[in-house]
């Protein structure tokens, strides 16, 4: 595997290739990563990867300065997985002067769900992407839907720019019990750990009564906020402090109508809570 640290490296080692595959990432790598460079192997050759941790995504409450940086061991797992070129920029590569042009996704995609709890988040992120994408030129790039929010403004930021990038959607990597895997897991202690699966056994039940109440014509848009309230009301009774599970629309994230609820393949059942001092998101399309 090719480690190189500047952008100059990283368009010498990709000149003339036609079919790259991409997989943007801020390191500490798990298994669900790992899944997306094999999917990336089975779209593209060469597989490129990226590790680094955008400040620009981080708000003022999260602790930049100490998000894991495990570089050494992601290294040896990406060579595992005969991934061909690692870019590993540091900030000084990526940011040499303060980035003042932002990509800022709309207001009604980017500053709900996980925009309204974690403002400028988004912003962030579709400007890194954006940058590594300038970088990269990768024919295709993989995301994981268990980031569902993020997979869907990333899609639409490349149809808008007329980026010439396919976004090819991950399914969610879990562990046996259900529990979506994710780098935040290792701040869970041993009894957090056990209690973290209710996170995705409250997103399976609600979709389960979302399935049957649509199933049987019994659901209504009233239906689906009472559902949500006692999603959220079953996690807080369990000790977690709830930011919001909310039933959505696949395309676009809005708030259910009553034309949706024809078909339950239409949505989507998104919840984000802390566990002690760890915020966990997750999903389940209906």
């Amino acid at each position: 595997m090719k480690i190189v640290h500047t952008i100059q490296e990283l368009r010498a080692q990709l000149r003339g290739q036609l079919r790259t595959a991409f997989v943007p990432t801020m390191g500490n790598l798990h298994e669900g990563h790992l899944s997306l460079m094999r999917i990336a192997a089975n779209h593209g050759d060469p597989v490129v990867a990226s590790i680094f941790v955008n400040r620009l995504q981080f708000g003022p409450n999260e602790d930049f300065d100490k998000y894991p940086r495990t570089l050494e061991d992601d290294i040896a797992k990406l060579e595992k997985e005969g991934v061909y070129v690692l870019f590993a920029p540091d900030e000084r590569e990526m940011y040499p002067v303060p980035q003042e042009y932002r990509i800022s996704p709309p207001h009604d995609l980017g500053d709900i769900l996980e925009g309204e709890f974690r403002p400028g988040f988004f912003t962030g992120v579709t400007t890194v992407v954006m940058k590594l994408f300038q970088c990269v030129q990768p024919q295709v790039s993989i995301f994981g839907k268990k980031d569902y929010q993020q997979l869907m403004i990333i899609r639409r930021m490349c149809a808008q720019f007329s980026i010439p990038t396919e976004i090819i959607p991950a399914e969610t990597v879990r562990e046996d019990d259900g529990l979506a895997l994710s780098s935040r897991n290792r701040y869970l202690s041993a009894d957090e750990r056990r209690e973290a699966v209710w996170l995705s056994k409250t997103l399976q039940q609600t979709a389960d009564r979302v399935r049957q109440g649509v199933a049987q014509c019994q659901m209504t848009v009233h239906d689906v906020a009472d559902l949500e309230a006692a999603a959220m009301q079953v996690l807080n009774h369990r000790g977690w402090k709830t930011d919001y599970i909310a039933i959505r629309r696949r395309t676009d994230l809005k708030t259910v109508e009553a034309d949706d609820l024809s078909s339950p393949d239409r949505l989507v059942v998104l919840g984000a809570s802390k566990l002690g001092a760890t915020r966990l998101i997750d999903n389940l399309e209906i």
